[in-house]
Formats: C-alpha cells, sequence, structure tokens
C-alpha cells in the first residue's frame, strides 16, 4: 500500500531519514531504533503515531473528514508532534512529541 504523499519536513521540528541495511527489519526493531534516534532531540519522547510502510498500517487507526493529510499524521500534528523518524524511506514512520 503506498503511503498518501506528505512532506513531514515542513510538519515537525527535527525530520531524521534513516537508512537500516537490515533487510528482516521488523516494528518492534525499528521502533527500538527510532525511540533511540528521537532520544537525541527529547530526553523524554512520547510516540503519538506511527505508520508501516510494507502494510500500510498505521496508528492510531482512525478516519478523518479531511483527506489533504493521512489521519496519523493529522493526529500527531494536531497534538504537537515535533520529531519525525523515517526508516528506510517510508518502511515506518514514527511521529514524537518531546516531553522535556
Amino acid at each position: 500500500m503506498e503511503m498518501q504523499k506528505v512532506n513531514l519536513d515542513d510538519l515537525v521540528n527535527n525530520y531524521v531519514k534513516l537508512n537500516i541495511a537490515d533487510r528482516d527489519l521488523d516494528f518492534v526493531e525499528a521502533h527500538a531504533i527510532a525511540k533511540q534516534k528521537a532520544k537525541e532531540f527529547s530526553a523524554d519522547p512520547m510516540l503519538l503515531s506511527w505508520y508501516q510502510g510494507k502494510t500500510g498500517k498505521y496508528y492510531p487507526d482512525i478516519e478523518c473528514g479531511r483527506s489533504d493529510k493521512p489521519a496519523w499524521v493529522l493526529y500527531a500534528e494536531s497534538r504537537g508532534g515535533d520529531t519525525a523518524i523515517n526508516i528506510n524511506n517510508g518502511e515506518y514512520i514514527f511521529i514524537y512529541l518531546s516531553l522535556d
């Protein structure tokens, strides 16, 4: 499933793209990598939303009346998400809120 195009760079203060060579990278590993990277910007980052490019799954699994951005992006944006970690060009994307 292809992700609706959204420019996360314009949405958050900290946008990081990572390339991980592990072909068997799963959600748990990707989440751990993203959280470690997010800790470079905040001692206590709170995960607001995520997207898994291989499956099209996302959290929170909600629908939104607007269609200009995916619901998981709108959710994080409306709650102050300020750090996005994009792993392997959209294979996994995590949006965090800094709680410092």
